[in-house]
């Protein structure tokens, strides 16, 4: 994603302050129905940053935010349901990747940005997948970590192995989440999504399988090897699967032996470059 591969086809005409390049934080109006919020920083090519489970713009890209604003108008924004776009409640039924990218899709139309480049977290890169591949001509590259094209019965095991989020989830997350939801609401949220992924499971499994196959962009899969959500295999899988049937393809995979789940928070500054020369 070097900084000459883009550029904003448009100034953001409909902030309060509408010139390229300005920073920005607030509600705007989206075509798929009601307000989300949105930050931008930075000028240069489009980078949509797309936050994971129950995180926000905020909780999950600052470092990107400050990492990547000098060479990328980075934007991100808070999932419906989620830190600022609330109301309305967070809804996790089994069509809610689906959602998530047409809201995505829905920011940048918001922006007037026509091409743009996509980092998705976890959550946010399955979601990242399906908008990719619903809309070729939209997103020139994509880069993803974190994700689950698919849900088998260890990773059922994994996330209900997380349900309490009391006793099981890092420090780091719960200081993470819960000044923005507190805890009583983060854990209803929180078995909501263990619910959706038990129910994405009896359906099959398929969350962005078939649409993985399709992205014709160029993607950079990044992991961590120690990963205790989202094993190797998932990856793996991308990095083998992508684009399948075309000779051509353009998959890069790097993985970091020591990584967890949240690479771009740990290795941030070595994150960060890697994602700018992609």
């Amino acid at each position: 994603m070097k900084r000459t591969m883009a550029s904003s086809v448009a100034a953001v005409k409909k902030l309060s302050t509408p010139t390229a390049g300005t920073n920005f934080c607030g509600m705007m109006e989206v075509n798929t129905g009601g307000q989300l919020y949105i930050q931008t920083r930075g000028s240069g090519a489009p980078l949509l940053c797309f936050p994971g489970a129950l995180g926000t713009a905020e909780t999950d890209f600052s470092n990107q935010f400050d990492g990547l604003c000098e060479n990328f108008q980075v934007i991100s924004f808070d999932p419906r349901g989620y830190g600022k776009s609330r109301p309305p409640v967070r809804v996790f039924d089994v069509d809610y990747y689906h959602r998530d990218a047409n809201d995505a899709l829905a920011v940048m139309d918001a922006l007037e940005i026509d091409q743009f480049n996509v980092l998705g977290w976890s959550d946010g890169a399955n979601s990242s997948i399906l908008l990719a591949s619903a809309h070729p001509s939209r997103v020139k590259k994509l880069a993803i970590f974190g994700g689950n094209s698919f849900i088998n019965e260890h990773d059922i095991e994994a996330y209900e192995g997380t349900r309490d989020v009391e006793k099981t989830w890092s420090k780091r997350m719960k200081e993470s989440l819960i000044p923005v939801y507190g805890l009583p609401e983060l854990q209803n949220m929180w078995n909501s999504f263990c619910d959706a992924m038990q129910a994405i499971h009896k359906q099959g499994g398929d969350i962005c399988q078939e649409a993985a196959k399709s992205v014709k962009c160029p993607v950079f899969v990044l992991g961590g090897e120690k990963d205790p959500i989202v094993p190797i295999l998932h990856p793996n899988w991308f990095y083998e699967n992508i684009n399948i049937d075309d000779p051509k393809r353009s998959v890069e995979l790097y993985m970091y032996p020591e990584g967890k789940h949240n690479i771009h928070m740990k290795y941030a500054e070595d994150f960060n470059l890697k994602v700018s020369e992609f």
